[in-house]
């Protein structure tokens, strides 16, 4: 029986990166995307993800599993805190697109380096890091940065600003961590363009790790649905 996917996506900018992943990754998967810009400008307005935000999520989560989604990922890190009540919702898998990001970069390093371009991101992320660690009884610690003002460039269309800003945090902060981890799946082709000396320490990003994870799931046995 074939199987879907549907990515919930807070900006286009991510949906050509996730068809092309998906394609190259598992391309006997249907795959549908779901993009609400709406829900990272209000994360953004309020500072962080709130009751109205988490509500809103899991109407789109519900419309996903109704038009067809075996399993929804949800590809913006920023309204990453809605998918664990989100799972205490619904009874099909639902995936945050750093959770593998995260699982990996424990197991890589105690010093841990994190990079974002929105505030939402940073303090979400720092606090995935340290739940995997915990997880994982293991002790970190986590130095962040923002780029700040490079995710307004990537919205404006000035993706050369926003990747030399990610570039030059990245060389900054290589230095002083045993692993990197980019808090945003949009931060990603910054480090496919580097030359492979400049990176001196691993460098995660979310998406294939996350593609990698619904790509596992997808492929257990069929679990028939509830009516």
């Amino acid at each position: 029986m074939s199987q879907t996917l549907a990515l919930l996506h807070t900006s286009w900018v991510l949906a050509p990166v996730f068809s092309r992943l998906c394609e190259e990754m598992m391309p006997e998967v249907a795959v549908f995307h779901m993009v609400d810009e709406s829900l990272i400008k209000n994360t953004i307005a309020r500072h962080g993800v709130d009751k109205n935000t988490i509500e809103r999520v899991l109407m789109l989560l519900a419309c996903a599993r109704g038009g067809g989604a075996d399993v929804v990922l949800v590809t913006c890190s920023s309204i990453g805190p809605a998918v664990p009540v989100a799972r205490q919702v619904f009874d099909f898998p639902i995936l945050r697109v750093d959770e593998a990001m995260a699982e990996e970069a424990v197991q890589l390093g105690s010093r841990i380096g994190v990079l974002a371009t929105l505030s939402t991101t940073l303090e979400p992320t720092v606090n995935l890091l340290k739940e995997m660690a915990a997880a994982c009884s293991r002790s970190i610690e986590v130095e962040s940065h923002l780029c700040d003002g490079a995710f307004d460039a990537l919205l404006a269309g000035d993706n050369d600003t926003h990747d030399r800003m990610v570039r030059e945090a990245l060389l900054r902060l290589m230095p002083r961590v045993d692993v990197v981890v980019l808090a945003q799946a949009s931060m990603a082709r910054v480090v496919k363009s580097m030359p492979a000396h400049l990176l001196t320490r691993p460098v995660l990003s979310s998406p294939e790790p996350a593609v990698r994870r619904a790509r596992e799931i997808l492929s257990r046995p069929v679990v028939l649905r509830g009516s």
